[in-house]
C-alpha cells in the first residue's frame, strides 16, 4: 500500500550522528542524512546489513533488499 502524498516522502531526521541504524523501514527514502550508515533491513524472513551511499539518494531502502530467493532449475541427470 502506498503513502499518501499529502504526507510526503518517509524520511529520518538524525538527531546526533550514528553510524549505525538498527533497523529501516523498506519504504524511507534514502537523503543525504542517511548516507554513510549501516542499518538492517528486513526481508520478511531475516535481516540483512545494509550500507548507504550516495547513489542511492532519491530512492526506497526496500529496493536494494530482495525479498525473493532466486530461481534456479533442477539439473536432470543422465540415464545410463
Amino acid at each position: 500500500m502506498k503513502r499518501s502524498k499529502w504526507k510526503g516522502p518517509l524520511v529520518i531526521r538524525l538527531k546526533d550522528s550514528k553510524k549505525k541504524l538498527p533497523l529501516l523501514p523498506r519504504n524511507l527514502e534514502i537523503t543525504s542524512q542517511v548516507i554513510g550508515l549501516t542499518c538492517n533491513v528486513h526481508t520478511g524472513k531475516k535481516y540483512i546489513k545494509l550500507s548507504l551511499n550516495d547513489e542511492m539518494i532519491g530512492h526506497k531502502v526496500g529496493e536494494f533488499v530482495p525479498t525473493r530467493e532466486r530461481f534456479e532449475f533442477k539439473k536432470k541427470k543422465k540415464k545410463k
